[in-house]
């Protein structure tokens, strides 16, 4: 097994991460504008749609909304206590029986037919967690899709500002008194994170030229058993639309959720979060400008690409 899944299963199977990952929207503003962003995306395709396959669903945050939507949706994840908090969550819904919930990994879709699905989504970048197997992980997504397909990848223009930023989670954190470990740890270490940060040019244009986020130092930690993050496939937007055209998919739309946002402050986000006219009307602008073809590829850490078959 290669180690990008390895890591990946270790990582998304810790105990806490159903629960920690379905506070999100709770707890960062990047995650509110990016899901804001999808649900308009999805709400706007659904005619004709009655089948959908989420590969990557974690706690099933589309999985359930597309439910609540009469669509009948497979519910696939590499990890069971995300799995298991999605179940909560459906049940709590009202719609456990409309999702069939499936573990398994994003290289593993040979049991599916060709064109099973009407809809098929990935969100959240889990296609670029399969390095070195994401070109072959999207094409399996777009045969086993019948009408539509829509998914987010890690961004290559959107991660490079990162390598100059290591602060740039601070500007997203909704409430700093909240619970949540990593904000804390985010506080926590803002002043180190500054004073020992210097800007390397190498790591700048190795992830320009590779596209490659991790490798050897999270292989080892691995190794070592820890617990690191992905390994990371960032794609270049023309790279993305050509691979889903190479594989078939037309009138493809690229989108950047979170291109608007990156300009703004933490406490003017928080202010605008916290008032529910201004979220709102802040949200609906977010989704026009971040589609705007000229910024797609700096949404703050996905590209979403939408496309027909």
């Amino acid at each position: 097994m290669d180690y990008s899944r390895k890591i990946s299963e270790r990582l998304w199977n810790m105990p806490d991460k159903g629960e920690r990952e379905s506070r999100r929207e709770e707890t960062f503003i990047d995650d509110i504008i990016q899901k804001s962003h999808i649900e308009k995306e999805l709400l706007s395709n659904l005619e004709g749609i009655k089948t959908v396959f989420d590969g990557g669903a974690g706690c099933g945050r589309f999985s359930i909304l597309l439910a609540k939507y009469g669509c009948f949706v497979t519910h696939f994840d590499i990890s069971q206590p995300m799995i298991d908090k999605a179940k909560e969550l459906a049940e709590r819904e009202g719609v456990l029986d409309k999702i069939t919930f499936l573990r398994g990994a994003l290289e593993d879709l040979g049991d599916f037919d060709d064109k099973s699905f009407d809809m098929v989504i990935s969100f959240d970048a889990p296609v670029s967690y399969t390095h070195p197997h994401q070109e072959q992980v999207i094409g399996e997504l777009v045969r086993i899709c019948k009408k539509r397909i829509v998914i987010s990848v890690s961004s290559r223009l959107g991660s490079l500002p990162y390598l100059a930023n290591p602060i740039n989670k601070h500007q997203f954190i909704l409430d700093e008194n909240c619970e949540d470990p990593y904000v804390k740890w985010c506080l926590g270490n803002w002043s180190n994170a500054i004073e020992t940060f210097h800007f390397d040019k190498n790591s700048v244009e190795k992830l320009w030229s590779e596209g490659l986020m991790g490798g050897r130092e999270e292989i080892e930690e691995y190794e070592r058993g820890g617990t690191p993050w992905c390994i990371t496939y960032t794609f270049m937007p023309d790279e993305l639309k050509s691979i889903l055209q190479r594989f078939g998919v037309k009138n493809i739309n690229l989108a950047g959720p979170g291109a608007y946002a990156r300009t703004i402050p933490n406490e003017l986000l928080v202010k605008i979060m916290n008032d529910p006219k201004q979220r709102s009307e802040f949200l609906e602008f977010c989704y026009r400008y971040d589609s705007n073809p000229f910024v797609c590829g700096m949404g703050k850490d996905n590209l979403l690409a939408n496309g027909e078959l």
